[in-house]
């Protein structure tokens, strides 16, 4: 090159535009006719050609005509009919009275097949065109013909669906038909529109997201394939010039197409570059390989590109980094969340004070949220000695699940744990905790018992709309029953909840437990009740074994909500 690269999609343009004016002046000067060259050395075209061709002896110096029809001296138009490359045959008409065309006789054809179901135009010289191509009348092709007899004007590319039943069997080719009038007959070719190759490679270049192009700077014909012209969403029959990919580059990628292009036209091969166009608003990201097309003086008279559309690609990178940044964003969220959680349990849930050991109590507790990555969740469970002498005895479920199940879980254990200090009986500290649940706006409802046993081991307690729990006795488990049970904390404001009264003996075993050790998907409650009431029959008597026991039991693990329990035993 001998210009700089340009600094602007303009300047890029009057680059392109002079390599390409500077090499046809440099060709057309070289193909320029010396002076005094005789006008005799001018090639004739090759029709024309034949009018000085050897004569022949059979036909007395006369040029013989391949076709074995045209008389010799004629002008042997039909022996070219061999060189076509497509399908060929010349055409006689066949009229009526009134010199209207209804057929034609086919005179002479080559050898080239256009479909391997047709036969050869050559093995059908002498036949009337209908009788050798009789789909020729429903697919308009022979009205074509006659229209070039009629008009004198010539067929160009004339896309015809020819169907044909032959043996029983229909076939069909899309065939791409050319023909003009020779004196009194028709020439006409004709190629299948796409080949079975072309039709695979189009589907190649969908399935690999490709395409190429092949731009002649000489004649400025631009030929692309239908691959190129998906990716660019353009019309293949109106590709766009070398200017015109200049026009949609994005401007951060000026100076590697610069580099690029300036490298092809220069004749060095392979040039390999990734630029960005914008094509309808989008971005598209393609991997361009360049190879120019040099002439016998080195110069590049034409430049193929091929090229790979990345953009898929590129886009499902970006969805999947974006979702491994919300992934990575959520990862830390829950190790907040769970390191919030951890504190808030051991704040909530703590072990258990050798002062209840002193007034003849063992106690054991488990809790297992639901969700495997957190460390607590709504419900809760409190057990201590007040000042005055009475275990505090409590289990409750705040509804939902994470950190706002959690925040209410400890809104309510604190409010009972405070109310519990004033002295109030079960039934006064549940019906102010329902004032306090009712009040909040976010209008949730949660589950709660509420005991107190005192030094006589006379458990006090109110229920609002939790299980009952379950005491051990002897060799038999049974629910605590009454009839003073209430309904769920935040149903009915205003609602005034009454204690009941249970003496425990030496030896009993009380178990408090929440909903997530007993529901179970489809399945009555009072079932999940039942079982739970015979594992723990069969568990050791003391808490601990007990609890051990129940969470090694398959029954009531991978449980669907939390779940808490919590057992206490009577010395």
């Amino acid at each position: 090159m001998t210009f700089p690269l340009p600094d602007s999609v303009d300047a890029l343009k009057d680059m392109i535009g002079r390599e390409i004016t500077a090499l046809r002046t440099a060709v057309r000067r070289h193909a320029e006719r010396p002076r005094g060259a005789s006008a005799a050395n001018k090639l004739a075209s090759p029709v024309q050609s034949f009018s000085g061709l050897p004569a022949s002896p059979e036909t007395g110096g006369a040029v013989p005509c391949l076709c074995g029809v045209h008389e010799p001296g004629g002008s042997g138009f039909c022996s070219v009919l061999a060189a076509v490359p497509a399908s060929a045959m010349l055409l006689e008409p066949i009229q009526d009275d009134t010199g209207a065309v209804l057929d034609f006789r086919i005179v002479a054809g080559n050898r080239v097949r256009s479909a391997d179901w047709l036969e050869a135009p050559d093995q059908q010289v002498g036949q009337r065109f209908l009788e050798a191509r009789p789909g020729a009348a429903s697919s308009g092709l022979l009205a074509a013909l006659v229209d070039v007899v009629d008009t004198g004007k010539p067929l160009d590319g004339l896309v015809v669906d020819y169907t044909e039943q032959r043996l029983g069997r229909i076939h069909r080719a899309p065939l791409l038909y050319s023909a003009a009038r020779c004196g009194v007959q028709v020439l006409a070719t004709w190629q299948p529109v796409q080949t079975r190759a072309e039709l695979l490679t189009i589907d190649a270049q969908f399935l690999a997201s490709m395409g190429w192009g092949h731009w002649d700077l000489l004649s400025g014909k631009v030929t692309w394939s239908e691959g190129l012209g998906r990716i660019f969403h353009a019309d293949v029959r109106m590709p766009w010039t070398l200017e015109q990919l200049c026009d949609a580059l994005l401007p951060d990628d000026l100076p590697a197409l610069a580099e690029f292009l300036s490298s092809v036209l220069a004749g060095e091969e392979p040039a390999w570059t990734r630029i960005r166009f914008l094509v309808l608003g989008e971005v598209r990201t393609l991997d361009l390989l360049g190879r120019p097309v040099t002439g016998t003086d080195g110069r590049t008279w034409a430049v193929n590109l091929v090229a790979r559309d990345l953009t898929p690609q590129i886009r499902s990178r970006r969805r999947l980094a974006e979702t491994e940044r919300e992934s990575d964003r959520l990862r830390r969220q829950s190790e907040a969340e769970r390191r919030v959680a951890d504190a808030l349990r051991e704040a909530l849930l703590p072990t258990h004070s050798e002062a209840l050991a002193a007034v003849g109590l063992t106690v054991a507790a488990s809790y297992r949220p639901a969700e495997p990555d957190a460390a607590v969740g709504g419900d809760w469970y409190k057990c201590r000695l007040l000042p005055d002498g009475r275990v505090l005895v409590a289990i409750g479920d705040a509804s939902g699940h994470g950190l706002d199940a959690v925040a209410r879980m400890a809104q309510q254990r604190h409010a009972m744990a405070g109310l519990a200090q004033t002295g109030a009986s079960a039934g006064e500290i549940t019906t102010w905790l329902n004032e306090l649940v009712c009040s909040d706006p976010a209008g949730q409802t949660a589950t709660v018992v509420v005991g107190h046993l005192d030094e006589e081991k006379v458990l006090h307690w109110a229920d609002a709309g939790h299980p009952a729990p379950l005491l051990l006795r002897g060799g038999g488990v049974e629910p605590l029953t009454t009839d003073r049970r209430g309904p769920l904390l935040g149903a009915l404001p205003g609602y005034a909840y009454e204690t009941a009264s249970t003496r425990l003996l030496p030896g009993d075993l009380l178990v408090l437990y929440t909903d997530g050790m007993v529901e179970r998907r489809g399945e009555d409650v009072t079932e999940g009740i039942e079982r739970l009431a015979w594992a723990v029959a069969a568990a050791p008597r003391d808490p601990q074994g007990l609890i051990d026991s129940l969470l090694a039991d398959p029954e009531f693990t991978g449980h669907e909500d939390d779940a808490c329990v919590l057992a206490i035993r009577v010395v």
